[in-house]
């Protein structure tokens, strides 16, 4: 299980993006896998994807996978993140596989051994065999791991299956079914001459521009039952889930000014011994510095932004602070300084003495030290330095490029490598032996010079004192104790106007996690999902602060009531019964100067710059009106005026002046446009398509009763 444990380590996500989500499931772990420890146990069902039930270790298992993606520590906002992005995995996973099987996709052995022995191998396999030492894909190594691991059985052989192949498997099968989609794409020569007649029309208009102003809001009364008209009429636009409308109330728990005094304090006391200290590495450790020392350099261009020049310009073993750093107190400490290229070329050839993989001893040291001493030998004798690589280097990822790499100053690299290439000179030869095994290393060229040093940081975040949590505590449960709906809420915050209510205007689902700026909402959402309109809540602890919260609304599934949508569409009725009266008004048939003469305006025109065309989003002078821009296309209102037309700002009359046609495009101009069609067209049709799969999918999702 060497190579299962080598790719849990450092493997990430194998990630098919369709929209914004990561369709096929992370690497996974041990086939053998238990519940989450964010979840819980059992194998209830917790949801149901075109009638497939998906049990609580099936979730669980899949959230732990991607937990382990970052190292197994997360919690709160992350940890709700990573449930939402586990749950989106297995609806892709079992909405696409329903959809290979329909159409008999299949994959070959053949194809999986072409993807896994090549560049086109998934990043966790990448990664798990990537030599430590040039960066690259090590082909052989996959190869000779996996005519080993086709020969095991049970437990191991299902780990495998799961966390190698059958990622490869899906992602195969999206790519065919995705290409497919992009297959039917397709631009027609009629609608080709349509568009290059099209986009070569520009009109010129005269028109009169009502404006609904003119009309005083307050004179347009909307009735309750012209709002639910209007909703009635446009139930796909404003259709909604069913939910909770939430406030709440937060009482800060982040340190105090003294909170941040105190910890100053205790960090100028130990300024003096940083600065006398030998060995910056055990000083972080004895004073808990939340930054590691790392004993490297860096050049002043990448050094912290703000105190680059003052770190700069430190002596060695001075040291600066504390300085704020977002939620961190830092002194920091200059331990040396250096000239450092930013970039180096070098080659070199690897006598490999552990397999970089499993750790193994492959050679003796003693036997590696002579092969690279008798390889220094010849190129001194005048051997061709390609040849010896080909022969003798242990490197593959370098093996066709002469031995050669390009390397930046950030990059991470065996330590005796990295200072062999930068610390040394152009021209340098030298051997060096690293854990990897015995280099021979060149170094070709150095470029860019700047001074580089290395810093110690002495970090400690800034937290707030018991007394300031306990504060703000105290302050929510007062809140809560005394105000126990959401009537008794206003009442208090009238008398105490330092606090401030926060309305949430989303309508917040039963999955959710995030309530506003609460990123980590989860157990709020879930109390409100059991509690009743008008209700008030205990406190929550979330993100430093105490929150109260109150049940606004219990929202149905379906159009919303009039009350709460309201202020978002009552000027669109308004709009429509202004148009009504202007249109009266206007009386029938008018021209563009009674038009104008009704109210006072002008006649105007648009278009003489031929600026008016039918992929035109805007018209100078009057705006965005896509109804106008139809209208001055149309032929009959050049012997008539238009009927008056209820846009986006107003009322128009449109008057046809002329239609005219700009020079016709070249040969290269007209291909070039008709290729970029049909990449748009092939654009719009692989970006809608899954949530298309979705939408005729029957999701049934349930985990909010458990988690």
């Amino acid at each position: 299980m060497q190579i299962i444990q080598n790719i849990r380590e450092k493997g990430t996500a194998i990630v098919i993006g369709v929209i914004a989500l990561s369709l096929i499931g992370f690497i996974l772990m041990d086939a053998n896998l238990g519940s989450s420890r964010n979840s819980a146990s059992g194998n209830s069902t917790i949801g149901k994807i075109n009638g497939v039930a998906i049990d609580t270790k099936e979730y669980s298992d899949k959230v732990k996978l991607i937990e382990d993606q970052y190292g197994g520590r997360v919690s709160g906002a992350q940890t709700n993140m990573i449930r939402q992005n586990a749950w989106d995995q297995l609806v892709a996973e079992k909405v696409l596989v329903a959809e290979f099987e329909k159409l008999g996709l299949s994959f070959s052995p053949k194809e999986l051994s072409t993807i896994m022995f090549s560049e086109d191998a998934p990043q966790s396999l990448k990664q798990a065999f990537t030599d430590k030492t040039t960066g690259q894909y090590d082909i052989s190594k996959v190869q000779q791991w996996w005519q080993t691991a086709k020969k095991s059985k049970g437990e191991q052989r299902d780990a495998i299956e799961s966390q190698v192949v059958e990622p490869i498997k899906i992602q195969s099968l999206y790519t065919k079914y995705s290409s497919l989609i992009a297959a039917a794409g397709y631009y027609p020569s009629w609608m080709k001459e349509k568009e290059k007649v099209e986009n070569k029309a520009f009109a010129n208009i005269s028109y009169v521009a009502v404006p609904y102003t003119v009309i005083n809001d307050s004179l347009v009364k909307v009735s309750d039952q012209e709002i639910t008209d209007f909703l009635n009429k446009h139930k796909s636009q404003y259709n909604q889930e069913g939910g909770r409308q939430i406030s709440y109330v937060s009482f800060s728990a982040n340190p105090s000014g003294a909170d941040t005094l105190k910890m100053i304090e205790s960090l100028v006391t130990l300024k003096s011994a940083f600065a006398t200290d030998t060995n910056a590495t055990n000083f972080l450790a004895r004073n808990m510095s939340n930054v590691n020392f790392k004993d490297v350099y860096t050049v002043k261009s990448k050094l912290p932004a703000a105190q680059k020049d003052t770190l700069a310009s430190l002596a060695i073993n001075e040291v600066y602070g504390p300085y704020l750093d977002g939620k961190n107190l830092i002194v920091a400490k200059k331990i040396s300084g250096r000239q450092l290229p930013d970039s180096v070329k070098c080659r070199h050839i690897l006598i490999g003495t552990k397999d970089p993989q499993t750790g193994q001893i492959t050679l003796s040291d003693s036997i590696g030290k002579k092969r690279i001493d008798s390889i220094e030998a010849a190129i001194k004798g005048g051997e061709d330095f390609n040849k010896l690589v080909l022969q003798y280097s242990d490197d593959q990822g370098s093996k066709q490029k002469k031995g050669e790499y390009d390397f930046s100053s950030d990059q991470t690299l065996a330590k005796e490598f990295y200072e062999t290439v930068f610390f040394g000179s152009t021209g340098d030869k030298k051997v060096v032996h690293t854990d990897f095994g015995w280099h021979y290393i060149e170094v070709l060229s150095q470029k860019n010079f700047e001074p580089a040093y290395k810093v110690a940081y002495l970090s400690r975040e800034v937290i707030p004192s018991d007394e300031t949590v306990n504060t703000a505590s105290t302050k929510a449960n007062k809140l809560s104790g005394e105000a126990r709906d959401s009537k008794a809420v206003d009442a208090y915050l009238t008398k105490n106007p330092g606090l401030q209510k926060i309305d949430v205007p989303t309508i917040i689902k039963e999955n959710d996690y995030q309530l506003g700026a609460l990123r980590d909402a989860r157990q709020l959402i879930r109390w409100a999902f059991g509690a009743k309109e008008g209700e008030v809540s205990e406190p929550f602890s979330i993100d430093d602060q105490f929150v109260v919260a109150v049940v606004a609304k219990i929202q149905s599934e379906g159009l919303p009531d009039v009350k709460t949508i309201r202020p978002q569409i009552e000027y669109l009725v308004k709009n429509e019964k202004k148009a009504a009266q202007i249109k009266t008004k206007l009386k029938a048939s008018p021209t563009l100067e009674s038009a104008a003469a009704a109210y006072q305006l002008q006649v105007g025109t648009a278009g003489a710059d031929s600026s008016i065309t039918f992929s035109a989003q805007i018209i100078n002078g009057i705006g965005q009106e896509p109804q106008v821009i139809g209208a001055a296309f149309n032929k009959t209102y050049q012997s008539k005026v238009s009927e008056p037309i209820a846009g986006n700002n107003g009322v128009y009359l449109v008057k046809v002046n002329s239609i005219g046609n700009k020079p016709a495009d070249s040969a290269v101009e007209l291909a070039k446009q008709a290729s970029d069609r049909a990449k748009s067209l092939s654009q719009q049709i692989n970006s809608g398509w899954f949530e298309s799969l979705k939408k005729l999918a029957t999701i049934k999702d349930d985990r909010s009763k458990t988690f």
